[in-house]
């Protein structure tokens, strides 16, 4: 019996010595901590950009701190395109790089349709991280939408007209206010009605439906519509088509061979027959 209370004794005391050894190192730690600050910040050998330089040890990041790398095989956009839109984005309330990396840590999601766990892998961040930023910077997006997004003014309309008879070589064009088409989007299989989203390339999608200057920048944009859904429908149910936004009395959108020569306005005018005898013309030979 002595030796058993000996024995268990001993532990204890083997306890409270271990526990009083890690309790002075921690107090040790702390008590270098502050010693080691003043000694990083009175080095002026250590560069206030450190940070920076650290997270560009990250492959994508290094490639964006990297001037002159090209960014569009991992994010989908040029290098000017990400600028603009951090720019776009950007508040008051940022500081340093943050909405740089939340603006690439939500391009890299959506180029590569990632999960949350590969995104999180990719940028050495945490997963809820991840998922902080997409909803944040997709609410920030959809906020300065219709920003960005617009439809020309009177005094822009004159420039899309003259874009357009520059690039067709035809004065037909001049009053034409946009170009429309549509594309799909791929999703996964829905588990009800998947047999509507499967479109004619043999993939399941939703639609996208864009209307563009004479540049190619969007001036309006309708999604959703499943991908079986024909584009003259699509465009039929858009609001643009519905509400009459666009375009202006007198001007006109063209299309391809899927959308047949529409007026949304009861009146035409001479211009409209004009420009959908040309584009008639051009579908005929399109299709021989």
């Amino acid at each position: 019996m002595l030796i058993v209370i000996l024995t268990a004794f001993i532990r204890v005391l083997t306890l409270i010595e271990s526990t009083s050894l890690r309790r002075n190192r921690s107090a040790a730690r702390r008590s270098r901590l502050p010693r080691q600050l003043l000694k990083c910040l009175s080095n002026n050998t250590v560069s206030p950009t450190t940070y920076c330089h650290l997270n560009a040890a990250v492959p994508i990041l290094r490639l964006y701190f990297e001037d002159g790398s090209d960014l569009r095989p991992n994010l989908r956009l040029s290098r000017q395109s990400i600028m603009s839109l951090i720019t776009a984005l950007r508040s008051d309330s940022d500081h340093g790089w943050e909405k740089d990396i939340e603006v690439l840590v939500f391009l890299y999601w959506l180029a590569h349709a990632a999960s949350y766990h590969v995104v999180s892998l990719a940028f050495d961040i945490p997963k809820s991280t991840v998922h902080d930023i997409v909803h944040r910077i997709s609410r920030a997006v959809i906020f300065i939408l219709r920003r960005v997004i617009a439809f020309p003014t009177p005094d822009d309309l004159e420039e899309v007209g003259a874009g357009f008879v520059q690039l067709a070589g035809s004065p037909a064009f001049r009053m034409v206010a946009g170009a429309i088409d549509g594309c799909h989007i791929r999703i996964k299989s829905p588990a009800s009605e998947a047999l509507c989203y499967f479109n004619r390339k043999l993939f399941h999608s939703v639609q996208l439906q864009a209307i563009t200057d004479h540049k190619g920048k969007f001036i309006d944009i309708f999604v959703g519509y499943p991908g079986s859904v024909h584009d003259a429908r699509v465009l039929k149910n858009s609001p643009v088509y519905t509400g009459r936004l666009y375009p202006p009395a007198g001007n006109h959108i063209l299309g391809d061979g899927g959308y047949p020569c529409l007026s949304v306005r009861p009146s035409a005018s001479s211009h409209h027959t004009e420009s959908c005898t040309v584009l008639l013309q051009l579908q005929a030979c399109s299709c021989t």
